[in-house]
């Protein structure tokens, strides 16, 4: 079953439930999976998200905004807006992989400059293409710029 599929099928099951969070939260995630098919038809690119590791991407801008939300609630004093914005992140990142920590982030770094043969910071973008193919939506990019810099250099 493919993630659109499932995100379907679940939203279903949340409706029957009642559940009221996690129905709007599936909803919130077809909305924006429909809106970059039809964004990504208008500039030329047939179905941009027909495959998982698009939604993937797109799932990761989700909950990196979540992210910025409950940083600037918890700054205005709204923890109640702060906690509905983690429930959301949390329910998104149940289609998520799991995100790999430091150490685990650290080998894959290693094994990918030693597979793609980088010795210095100006293949710094054969080995971030090749992460990002390899472990798509398993580690934040931004992060690993800075391990793929600190290994190279």
């Amino acid at each position: 079953m493919s993630l659109r599929e499932q995100i379907t099928a679940d939203m279903k099951e949340a409706m029957k439930a009642g559940d009221k969070r996690r129905t709007a939260t599936l909803r919130l995630m077809n909305a924006a999976i429909k809106d970059k098919d039809i964004n990504s038809r208008s500039d030329g690119h047939d179905s941009a998200l027909t495959n998982d590791a698009g939604i993937m991407e797109l799932f990761i801008k989700m909950v990196k905004q979540r992210q910025d939300s409950i940083t600037a609630f918890d700054a205005g004093g709204r923890p109640e807006l702060a906690q509905a914005e983690r429930e959301e992140m949390a329910i998104i990142q149940h289609y998520m992989p799991k995100q790999m920590n430091d150490d685990e982030a650290k080998a894959a770094v290693a094994s990918v400059i030693a597979a793609v043969g980088a010795t210095s910071v100006k293949d710094m973008g054969k080995v971030m293409a090749e992460l990002k193919a390899k472990y798509a939506g398993q580690m934040d990019m931004a992060k690993v710029g800075g391990i793929v810099k600190a290994l190279l250099g």
